[in-house]
């Protein structure tokens, strides 16, 4: 779903190019704007997370669709990292055109960009991951390493700032980032909710190696107790360590837990 999202973010950006030079009112028709929803261009809300205000805009954006996006397909699945993404792109939008609304004279103007959905993607990363580490390149040269939580609070604190405007009119919609944040976490703590912290069961999408390790769980087999310490490691415990490699131990199920008891009271009793 990433690389599907990527392409066709390229694709809509030399679309949106060619329409520019060739239909007149086309940026008009289809980035977010208070005027167009008010005049019934719900569409909007849609079509803008495609389009950019330039190819630095859209080079932005899909590298941290590259690294977040590959990221959360991988916690939620294909297709909920896409309703997320979409879901906070339209959310981000609406907090932008409600400031609008509210404040004509500080949020005026179209907005276009895949960023909202962008950082409900990051958001919910971080909130799934809070510990994982996050390098970025400051200045695109020194490497700077720190948790996701923090890397979140950052963003944050800058698109708050950015609302109120303590970086002048710096032509960002901080606001739409904002929204994005806020649905990317609420976006994991209501999963989690409903399903008891197994997002990855809620959302019915599995890695090919959980798929087959939840139905090796279907077949008949052996009490854990009567398997060899080495069959059982090789078996039930070396995929879990690698998801934790991969993923941390936040990652485990209740099941997954029960295993790794399992095979540390088997390496006690040898």
């Amino acid at each position: 779903m990433t690389t599907i999202l990527f392409v066709t973010l390229v694709v809509c950006f030399i679309a949106q190019k060619i329409l520019e030079a060739t239909a007149r009112g086309f940026i008009d028709n289809c980035a977010l704007s208070l005027q167009g929803l008010r005049e019934g261009r719900v569409y909007e809300l849609i079509t803008f997370q495609f389009m950019h205000g330039g190819i630095w805009h859209l080079a932005g954006n899909l590298i941290g669709l590259y690294f977040f996006g590959r990221a959360a397909e991988d916690m939620f699945g294909g297709k909920a990292m896409l309703r997320l993404y979409l879901l906070a792109g339209t959310v981000g939008g609406l907090v932008q055109v409600g400031l609008a609304a509210a404040f004509p004279g500080l949020f005026a103007g179209g907005v276009v960009g895949a960023s909202a959905g962008l950082f409900g993607l990051i958001a919910a990363f971080a909130s799934r991951a809070p510990d994982d580490s996050i390098t970025m390149l400051l200045f695109l040269i020194l490497p700077v390493t720190f948790p996701a939580k923090v890397f979140l609070m950052i963003e944050g604190a800058v698109s708050l700032a950015g609302i109120f405007h303590l970086f002048g009119n710096d032509g960002i919609a901080h606001a739409a980032h904002l929204g994005g944040m806020l649905t990317g976490i609420f976006f994991v703590r209501g999963h989690a909710w409903l399903d008891g912290l197994n997002l990855r069961k809620y959302t019915g999408r599995r890695t090919p190696r959980e798929t087959a390790s939840r139905r090796a769980w279907k077949r008949p087999r052996k009490r854990s107790e009567e398997v060899p310490a080495t069959e059982f490691i090789s078996r039930e415990v070396d995929p879990i360590l690698e998801k934790i490699s991969a993923h941390g131990i936040h990652s485990l199920t209740e099941q997954e837990r029960q295993i790794l008891e399992a095979a540390r009271s088997k390496m006690a009793k040898r």
